[in-house]
Formats: C-alpha cells, sequence, structure tokens
C-alpha cells in the first residue's frame, strides 16, 4: 500500500516539492503541487482543464491570472492563522511571483465550468473549532460548498494540537446518495517542529479494500481514493497539520460524509461534554 503514502520530496519535479495528479494517484479528478520559490522567484504554469487555489503556505506572493493580478499577503507558516488565496480557472495562464520567498500550494480540480478568477480574503476564510478534549482541532474551511464558489475542487486545512486526533471518527465519501457524496483525498502534512511526526490511517471494507497505517512528517502525502480514513494522530509534543484537496465526479459539488458505524458514536460525546 506504499502508493498510498508519498513522503516528502519522492515526487518533486523542478520547482516542485510535491506532484500529485489524477494520472499519478490513478483516479480522475483531485490534484496537488507544492510550489518552493526562493526570494525573487517566480513561476508561469497553465492550469489545462483544471481549476486551481494558489494557497500559500509561508511567505506572500503576486499571483497573476490571465493578466489579474491578485497580491496575496500569505502567512508566516500553517500555524499562524488562515491565509488569503487566488482562484484561477481552467484554461488559464498563472504567474506566482514572490519577492520574499515562500512555498505555495497549489491545490486543483478537473472540471468542466470556467468561473471568473478571484481573491478569497484571509477574514472571510470560516474557521471552526471542531470536537472536544483529546479530538479538539481547528478547521479552516477555504474553498468548500457554501464558503467559496468553484466548479469541482474543495480545499480546507486542519490545526491538530500535539496529543490529539483528528479526521475522527473515522469517516468516508466514496458512494454518491443522500448521506456521502463521492470524493478522491489528498492530505498534505506538515508538524511544528523539523522532528515531529504523526499517524495517519485509511481502510476500507470487504468489497473495496484499502489498508495504510502511515506514519507521517513534514511533506508526506497521504492519498485516500476510497475508504474510511481517520484518525490522523498528532504525537505528543508535536502540532499537526494538514491540507486537504478533494473532488469528485459527482453532479453535485458537496460534502457529504459517513462515520464508520463501530465509533460513530464518539461524536455524540462532543455535545455531551464527555469525550476522552
Amino acid at each position: 500500500m506504499n502508493r498510498y503514502h508519498l513522503p516528502a520530496r519522492t515526487t518533486e519535479d523542478g520547482l516542485y516539492d510535491t506532484v500529485v495528479t489524477p494520472a499519478t494517484a490513478g483516479w480522475t479528478h483531485s490534484g496537488l503541487k507544492i510550489l518552493e520559490l526562493e526570494p525573487g522567484g517566480a513561476h508561469t504554469f497553465a492550469t489545462g482543464t483544471a481549476e486551481h487555489l494558489v494557497l500559500p503556505l509561508t511567505g506572500s506572493c503576486e499571483t497573476v491570472v490571465d493578466g489579474l493580478r491578485i497580491p496575496l499577503r500569505g502567512r508566516r507558516d500553517v500555524f499562524a492563522a488562515a491565509t488569503d488565496f487566488a482562484y484561477a480557472p481552467r484554461d488559464a495562464e498563472v504567474t506566482v511571483a514572490s519577492a520574499t520567498g515562500g512555498r505555495f500550494a497549489l491545490a486543483s480540480a478537473e472540471c468542466e465550468a470556467r468561473l471568473p478568477a478571484r481573491h478569497g480574503p484571509a477574514d472571510a476564510v470560516p474557521v471552526e473549532d471542531r470536537g472536544a478534549g483529546n479530538c479538539a482541532r481547528r478547521v479552516r474551511g477555504y474553498c468548500m460548498p457554501g464558503t467559496f464558489e468553484a466548479d469541482r475542487l474543495l480545499v480546507c486545512e486542519v490545526v491538530t494540537p500535539g496529543g490529539n486526533w483528528s479526521s475522527y471518527p473515522p469517516h468516508k465519501h466514496d458512494e454518491e446518495g443522500e448521506d456521502e457524496s463521492v470524493l478522491e483525498e489528498i492530505y498534505y502534512f506538515e508538524t511544528d517542529r523539523p522532528e515531529g511526526f504523526a499517524f495517519h490511517r485509511v481502510y476500507g471494507t470487504p468489497e473495496r479494500p484499502i489498508d495504510v497505517t502511515a506514519e507521517v512528517r513534514s511533506g508526506d502525502v497521504v492519498l485516500v481514493p476510497h475508504g474510511w480514513h481517520g484518525p490522523s494522530a498528532a504525537a505528543p509534543g508535536y502540532d499537526l497539520y494538514y491540507l486537504n484537496v478533494m473532488a469528485g465526479p459527482g453532479g453535485e459539488r458537496a460534502w457529504r460524509i459517513t462515520d464508520d458505524p463501530a465509533h460513530a458514536w464518539i461524536r455524540d460525546t462532543w455535545t455531551a461534554g464527555e469525550a476522552r
């Protein structure tokens, strides 16, 4: 199952530390590249048939989409706060330039509609504290249904304090219906210290087996084509960050999940004040 755990820089290509495309992942829609620029550096790329989000991980940049200038103030690092971002449609040319240097996530989804390029301000990003006790974490919903318009792309990020579990209870989104939507998902991880680590779990059903238990470190990626996923367990002493990129073939852009029935009861304890 190593094909689903991509250690840091094992997919690097030129200025990209990480490259995940639908073709390399073995699915149809979701993609992610991590662009690293030196001070004064710039990079131009074509979006092709995929819409993109340019999301600063560290540093600031100026993004130009088909001639439209979108300055991004960015942030010190992923643990500091939410960032502003730029949306680039399919069939566009994008330039990312950074006077100070930095690292920038290019989240993408194959799509049909061509929407206008836009700036997503940091102060408009919904920030939600989920869970309780050692299941507490903070979620930043950049490009989710109801928070920012896109054709297929869904993007959020999660910060989990050291010793806590997130993506928990384990859940899945691999069937189309009232309670689920089909979404391929990319997890990109960072920790707040270079020696930090965490663990991530993906497991399937008898009909669609998958079995991943990965020790993840900064720059690692885990692919979730289907199956229950979670927890993401942050080792004590090391705060954990992950970026989620999702997209799928369904007719509706929606994030609907089903908890693993064996562990769904845990969600109820958050409101009852009994989480442990």
